[in-house]
């Protein structure tokens, strides 16, 4: 009975999350984080930045990912798969809806002012959860010379001064990391 609760909450959470969140995975981070960590205590804050990191880094969208981490960390593989479900029905059931009926659907002049809207409270979101994350960041030089470098070089590609793709940018701050941690381990050897 208890196991069948625990799936039903999984589903439900991130049913709401999928089905009341625009903008996608980024827009999201911070409402999984309130349901996840704050409400639930099913995973912990540092839990929740580490969570970001590796759904980030991995195939798949980053909301997908972080249901499907939590699913399985609260309610195994069948955890899992209710939180993946949880997540994606709710997108595709509004866009096999809005399918149906799209031509009518954008015509609509209420439609295109929400959504008007819409983008402005999904880059709020994106902001919030970017905040979120910095307020957390250890306060060292390594990461901190991390996140500098590669908002200069994001503000060049932005700007068209630079081509470089981001996934570049993620391999190139993982390198630095984990070359400086492999210092830092050979350095602990040695003493």
């Amino acid at each position: 009975m208890k196991r069948s609760k625990l799936l039903w909450q999984l589903f439900t959470v991130f049913f709401k999350v999928g089905l009341f969140t625009f903008g996608g995975g980024y827009a999201m981070i911070s409402i999984i984080e309130d349901a996840c960590v704050d409400r639930r205590g099913w995973i912990t804050r540092d839990e929740m930045d580490e969570l970001v990191v590796v759904a980030e880094s991995t195939p798949g969208p980053i909301a997908i990912n972080c249901a499907t981490f939590v699913g399985a960390r609260q309610g195994g593989l069948p955890g899992a798969i209710i939180g993946t479900l949880g997540m994606v029905l709710p997108s595709f059931l509004v866009i096999f809806a809005i399918s149906r009926f799209l031509d009518r659907f954008l015509e609509i002049r209420a439609v295109a002012s929400a959504f008007q809207g819409i983008k402005l409270a999904v880059s709020v979101l994106i902001l919030d959860a970017g905040l979120r994350l910095l307020r957390r960041l250890p306060r060292k030089p390594l990461p901190l010379a991390i996140l500098l470098v590669s908002l200069a070089v994001m503000l060049l590609v932005n700007f068209g001064a630079l081509r470089l793709s981001s996934v570049v940018l993620m391999l190139a701050a993982a390198a630095v990391s984990l070359a400086v941690f492999a210092a830092q381990r050979r350095g602990e050897g040695k003493r």
